[in-house]
Parts: C-alpha cells; sequence; structure tokens
C-alpha cells in the first residue's frame, strides 16, 4: 500500500500479532486489593509528602473522574478533592503482582517483553494455532488476570509494537482494542501526534512549530525537515507514525544491556553549601557505585544534574581519565561538576549522578607510565569498597554507615 509523503506499507507480507497489555492503576489498584472499604470512593498513591516526594504516582477510577492526573502535586490534587483518600506506595509489593502477570503472559507465548512494571508486549504470532486471533487471545488474558490477579488490563492488538501500545491506551479500563491496518486511516492518523510512543511535550510542541499535530500529518512530513528539527529521534517517530517500525518483542528473561546506570534523590530539605550537597553526593553515588559492580561494569562518563528550588535544572557531564566504577571517584567527579557549575551559594532540591560510556568492569586499559602507585591505591580503595557493599547486602543496609552520614537529616 502507497501511502501519502512515499512510503510504503507492504501489506502482502504476513503481519505479526503483537499485544500490548497495561496493567490498569497499577499501584492504586494493589493498593485497593488490602484496602476493600475504599470501594468506590477517590484514591491515589502518593509519594512521602514530608520528604518532599509529594506527587501522585497511580489514581483509582473514581479519581481520575474527578480530574486527579498522575504526576500532579498532592496539594493540588487535595485541593481537587478534599476527601482524596492518600496511600503510600509499597514498591515490593508492585513488583511482585508484575511478576506474576509477567507469568501469566508466558503461559501464552515465550516472547514476552517488559515495559517498566506494569506494562508489556507480547509477541503471539506463533500461539494464534493454540489460543486464537490476536482479540482471542487478549480477551483470555483480561479473564485470566482478573480470576487469579483480581486487577484488571487493557489490551492493544496490532501488527507492531508502537501501534499495540496506542491501541491499548485508547480504551481502558479493562479492554480490548485491535489496531489492524484497516484502522490505519479511519483512526490512527487522525490521533494526537503526542499519543505516540515517545512523543513527549517538548516533542509535540516541536512539531506543532511545523504545523504538524495528528499521527497522520507527521506520517505525510518530510524526512528531512523532521530531521532538521528532532534529530535521529524524528527519523524513528516518523517510522513509528508510518507504521514500518518491525522492532522484535524480545524473549521472556531477556535484558538488554544497560546503556547508563544512575539515580537521583529528591532531599527532605534544601541543601546549602558544599557540605551539604558532598553529603548528598555521597548518599547518590553509592546507589549508582553498587549498581555498577552489581552488574560488573565500569564507566567512561559521568553525568550530574541539579534541580534547584525553582526547580531550574542544570545538566552537565566529564570525562573520566580511566574506566571507574568506583563511589568514591563518581562523587568527586560530580561534586567538581558542582563547583565549577552551579551558582555560588543557590540551595538545592535535588541531586542525580548518571554513569554512561560503560564497559565491563575486566575490560584492559592503556594507563600512563607514572600512574602505577595511584593505580595501587585505587585497586586497594575499591577492594574496601566491595567489602563494604557485600557486608550491607549480607546484613543490612543499617548494618554499616559512613560515619558522616549517621545524623545526616537529608532524607
Amino acid at each position: 500500500m502507497f501511502c501519502p509523503g512515499g512510503y510504503f506499507i507492504d501489506s502482502m507480507r504476513a503481519d505479526r500479532t503483537i499485544l500490548h497489555c497495561d496493567l490498569n492503576g497499577f499501584y492504586a489498584s494493589v493498593e485497593a486489593l488490602e484496602h476493600p472499604e475504599i470501594g468506590s470512593k477517590p484514591m491515589a498513591v502518593t509519594g512521602n509528602v514530608n520528604n518532599r516526594h509529594g506527587v501522585i504516582l497511580a489514581k483509582n477510577e473514581a479519581a481520575k473522574r474527578i480530574g486527579i492526573t498522575t504526576g500532579e502535586p498532592t496539594a493540588r490534587a487535595l485541593a481537587k478533592c478534599p476527601n482524596l483518600i492518600l496511600l503510600d506506595p509499597h514498591h515490593e509489593k508492585y513488583s511482585r503482582y508484575s511478576a506474576l502477570a509477567n507469568e501469566i503472559y508466558a503461559g501464552f507465548t515465550d516472547r514476552v517483553e517488559p515495559f517498566g512494571i506494569d506494562e508489556s508486549w507480547l509477541d503471539v504470532s506463533a500461539s494464534k494455532r493454540l489460543f486464537g486471533d490476536g482479540r482471542a487471545i487478549a480477551d483470555k488474558l483480561r479473564k485470566t488476570i482478573r480470576e487469579k490477579l483480581k486487577l484488571t488490563i487493557s489490551v492493544g492488538v496490532s501488527f507492531n509494537k508502537v501501534f499495540a501500545k496506542l491501541a491499548s491506551d485508547y480504551k481502558k479500563p479493562d479492554a480490548t482494542t485491535v489496531f489492524g491496518r484497516a484502522e490505519y486511516d479511519s483512526i490512527i492518523r487522525k490521533l494526537p501526534v503526542k499519543d505516540l510512543l515517545f512523543a513527549g511535550p517538548s516533542t509535540a510542541d516541536t512539531l506543532a512549530g511545523m504545523g504538524i499535530s495528528t499521527i497522520g500529518q507527521l506520517a505525510d512530513a518530510n524526512d528531512e525537515a523532521v530531521f532538521k528539527a528532532l534529530g535521529k529521534a524524528g527519523l524513528t517517530l516518523l517510522s513509528y507514525a508510518r507504521g514500518t517500525d518491525d522492532s522484535p518483542v524480545a524473549y521472556c528473561g531477556y535484558e538488554e544491556p544497560a546503556k547508563s546506570i544512575g539515580n537521583s534523590t529528591t532531599f527532605r530539605r534544601d541543601l546549602v553549601g558544599e557540605s551539604d550537597v558532598g553529603l548528598g553526593l555521597k548518599m547518590v553515588s553509592e546507589k549508582v557505585a553498587r549498581r555498577l559492580k552489581e552488574k560488573s561494569l565500569k564507566c567512561r562518563c559521568v553525568q550530574l544534574t541539579v534541580k534547584g528550588v525553582d526547580f531550574s535544572v542544570l545538566t552537565r557531564r566529564t570525562l573520566l581519565k580511566t574506566p571507574s566504577n568506583s563511589m568514591r571517584e563518581l562523587e568527586d567527579s560530580a561534586m567538581r561538576l558542582f563547583k565549577k557549575s552551579w551558582p555560588k551559594g543557590g540551595p538545592v532540591r535535588m541531586l542525580g549522578i548518571s554513569a554512561s560510556a560503560l564497559l565491563p568492569a575486566n575490560t584492559p586499559f592503556q594507563a600512563e607510565l607514572f600512574d602505577r602507585p595511584a593505580l595501587e591505591i585505587s585497586a586497594r580503595k575499591d577492594r574496601a569498597e566491595c567489602a563494604f557493599f557485600d557486608v550491607r547486602k549480607k546484613f543490612g543496609r543499617d548494618c554499616i554507615k559512613f560515619a558522616s552520614l549517621i545524623d545526616a537529616d537529608l532524607l
């Protein structure tokens, strides 16, 4: 099928059958299982207000109907609905239910690719002889999840991952939506471009400046103009809009190699001065270093993200002299970036550290001729860090602490 804009959708090729399963109001739905007294009252799961993590993480359908939105400040949500029931999050519980849902999906296909904690893609192309067509499998999955987990899912069915997700978002909750090729012209092309996977607010604003507001208008757009405005990401969005993306669904258990490992923390109070910031960076770098060591990785690049009390954000990065997964080196590199880039005395609300340009920890590297003494000291410090993390893993986080963090009131 030849389409406006000069692209071609091969209607002769056998289509895959891809499902996108989305657990509806996941956090709120899991919490509701243990709070049946809530019933149809508006309820939301929120971060810790005292620790300034007070945003809505999830809401039930009753809260959604009165305008409560995910990501909005809790104070604003309470202004809309003073009787809104607020519950604390329990992430271990959500992880357990997520794993149970993926186990159910794996009973229908060996291609299950999680997308976050509450969404998964399934390629059921090879399962249709056993379980029926895409819609039939989607309906079976909804029934099974409802009966076994007491939760609901919305399922999108299409010939690629992008349109399957678009379909699952189209109708909620507890619904099956099929976006086949017949729906491309009648529905998909008319949808807002912001509904497309990875088309965030900034991207949508850029496209709006080009006169592009629907998926169809993006599909018909000039490739060169979109590339000029959005770079390589624009070409990816073009393939999404045109239905030509054919990225595979990963097999169960496959984990894509990490491109970066990071962590960020919003603190209980504003950080004022380099001493406060140093403590904050120590907390964050500890988490990043632990994850690097767990995955046997080192990094060549360290990125610092700083958010001020006015919510302004600064991002800076630096290259390391040698690959590292050292907590101390991550902390020191981030502090150098902070001193160089952040206004003197400016209070800080959030700090983040991200390690990128990753490589296996045992990768050889070329050292400078006179670096041997420093490298030997670094190796001893690294062994001490590994022992620190091993002790914590065996006996818990509170069994050993940095003296500087014992009385810290940042979290």
